[in-house]
């Protein structure tokens, strides 16, 4: 009897996540973990420590445990972290990321480790089963001596945006059509390939929404090219779908990208999205039909890739369109969920 059925219980599943406060994992931890509640899964999300996390969760439906998960000398979350499943008695628990998997303990639960990017498998050698966001680390982690029937290949979903209202941030010239980029501040994100694109779109507006490390070398490197005026920096989206459906085109210069969450966004927006050709986004886009690639590191070609969209609005509604069709038939909150129910329903320990 599957977990969907009216006579059967709730399928009970918990999800681990110890990560930081913000991120796209963590985002869309949060988004599936309330999704699945409100499909009808019993579902328990044990956390960080994270107040506003918690709050968010809670406002969706679901009530988290919260742990401390500390570093080395952490003797205690451990054993608590046991006794929550113990208690709560999941069919399948899994656990986001490192820190999750080193401290989720195997029981009477099936142990899953979902992985969005290529991380150290040694991490997870408890674990019975993997879960990867794309085919790209789907391969991998066989190629890495995982067998084939343990690797699972489970697809974010993207915030369902064709309705969201639009909403320009403050400090744009009224009407002036802009670039959006999203995303942690970090070297990896590439946003300084993006800044120096900027230099050869001149009368462009850029919107980067995010905060982290690299947040002062970006605000110089605009100013170095001439470009400051016209970047906007205005910190962490927690909620960006109205600024994707303000912008003119989505823009993904990742370095290093092992899926590119902002990509599906973009396609659920209907924005016509250019992304630097890192690995997730060559996965996710067919350039020159649902999107436009370019390649790793290279400013002058992203510019192009950029104005390619912006000088002709035919062909900027087509790769919109394109990616449209996309999200509804893989990357919509239903097909995901189905493909997660069914993997929670049917598999079994190894």
């Amino acid at each position: 009897m599957t977990a969907h059925s009216p006579s059967a219980a709730p399928l009970r599943v918990a999800h681990v996540m110890a990560g930081a406060p913000t991120g796209g994992a963590e985002l869309f931890f949060e988004r599936l973990c309330m999704a699945q509640a409100a499909s009808g899964l019993s579902v328990l999300p044990i956390i960080r420590r994270d107040p506003a996390r918690t709050a968010r969760l809670k406002a969706g439906g679901v009530t988290p445990c919260e742990l401390k998960f500390g570093g080395l000398t952490d003797w205690r979350t451990r054993p608590q972290l046991r006794t929550q499943l113990k208690q709560f008695a999941p069919r399948v628990t899994v656990a986001w990321m490192n820190r999750a998997a080193r401290f989720t303990p195997q029981g009477d639960w099936i142990l899953a480790g979902r992985l969005g990017g290529f991380y150290d498998l040694s991490y997870y050698r408890r674990c019975s089963h993997l879960i990867g966001n794309t085919h790209g680390l789907v391969r991998w982690m066989r190629e890495q001596g995982w067998p084939q029937d343990r690797v699972h290949y489970l697809p974010n979903f993207a915030t369902e945006l064709a309705h969201t209202a639009p909403a320009r941030p403050a400090g744009l010239p009224p009407g002036a059509p802009f670039l959006l980029a999203l995303g942690r501040l970090h070297t990896n994100k590439a946003f300084d390939v993006l800044i120096r694109a900027m230099a050869h779109l001149p009368g462009v507006w850029l919107v980067i929404a995010g905060e982290g490390p690299e947040r002062a070398a970006l605000e110089d490197l605009a100013r170095k090219e001439g470009v400051a005026d016209r970047v906007l920096m205005p910190g962490w989206a927690t909620h960006p779908g109205g600024l994707i459906r303000a912008c003119t085109a989505l823009v993904c210069p990742s370095r290093h990208e092992p899926l590119g969450n902002v990509v599906i966004e973009g396609f659920s927006a209907e924005k016509p999205v250019v992304a630097a050709a890192s690995q997730g986004p060559t996965e996710l886009i067919r350039s020159g039909e649902n999107g436009l690639l370019a390649p790793v590191e290279d400013d002058r070609t992203l510019a192009r890739q950029l104005a390619a969209v912006l000088e002709d609005p035919v062909r900027a509604t087509k790769l919109a369109a394109a990616g449209r069709a996309d999200y509804e038939q893989t990357f919509a909150t239903a097909p995901v969920l189905k493909a997660w129910l069914d993997f929670l329903s049917t598999v079994e320990k190894a």
